[in-house]
C-alpha cells in the first residue's frame, strides 16, 4: 500500500477572493449561470429597464448595472479555470494581476443593489465627495449629484472603472473630510 505524500498547501485553506470578470458584451447572465453551475459563488448586480422595441412593444428587462462584467469569488488557483470559460475576457485589473475585490465592499455593493434603486451612471473623478451616515449604506464615500429635487451619490468600483448612482436623504449624507 503506498500513501501520498501530502503537501502543506494542501492542508490549509485557500482564502477565496472576489473578482470583477471582464465578459464578452450581452453574455454576463449566460456565464454567471454557467459558473454558479460549477459550484462558484456569483454576484451579477442588475437593474430594471423599460425598452421600446420597434413594433412599439414596452417590454421591462433586467440588464446589467456594470455591462461586460461580473463578479466572482474564487480561490487563487481557480483563475485559470475561470479564464477558460466561453464568454470570459479576462479579469478587471489595476496592476500586472487580478484585483482582488474586499469582502466589504462587495457587502455594500450588494445592499446597494438589492435594498436601494440602483441604476448605471457614467465613471466620475470629479466632483463633491460624500459620506453616507446612515442607512444600509453607511460608510460609503461618493460624488453628489441631483435630479430635480432628489439627491443622488455616485457610488464608484476602482477595480473594474464602473460606478452606480443611488438615490439618499439629504440627511443621509455629509461632506467628506479631506486628510491632507
Amino acid at each position: 500500500m503506498t500513501t501520498a505524500a501530502i503537501s502543506p498547501i494542501d492542508c490549509q485553506a485557500v482564502p477565496l477572493n472576489w473578482y470583477a470578470l471582464h465578459i464578452r458584451s450581452r453574455h454576463e447572465k449566460r456565464v454567471a449561470e454557467r459558473l454558479t453551475s460549477q459550484s462558484l459563488e456569483t454576484f451579477l448586480p442588475l437593474h430594471r429597464s423599460r425598452h421600446t422595441w420597434k413594433n412599439g412593444v414596452h417590454v421591462d428587462v433586467d440588464l446589467p448595472l456594470f455591462p461586460c462584467y461580473l463578479f466572482a469569488r474564487a480561490s487563487i488557483h481557480d483563475r485559470l479555470r475561470l479564464l477558460q470559460h466561453p464568454g470570459v475576457l479576462g479579469f478587471a485589473a489595476s496592476s500586472v494581476r487580478p484585483t482582488v475585490i474586499p469582502d466589504d465592499e462587495m457587502s455594500l455593493l450588494r445592499a446597494a443593489t438589492e435594498n436601494l434603486k440602483a441604476e448605471p451612471h457614467p465613471y466620475l473623478n470629479n466632483g463633491d465627495e460624500v459620506r453616507i451616515v446612515s442607512g444600509p449604506l453607511a460608510g460609503m464615500t461618493g460624488i453628489l449629484t441631483r435630479r430635480k429635487q432628489e439627491y443622488r451619490v455616485v457610488l464608484s468600483v476602482e477595480a473594474i472603472m464602473r460606478s452606480i448612482v443611488v438615490e439618499v436623504s439629504e440627511f443621509d449624507i455629509q461632506p467628506k473630510e479631506n486628510h491632507r
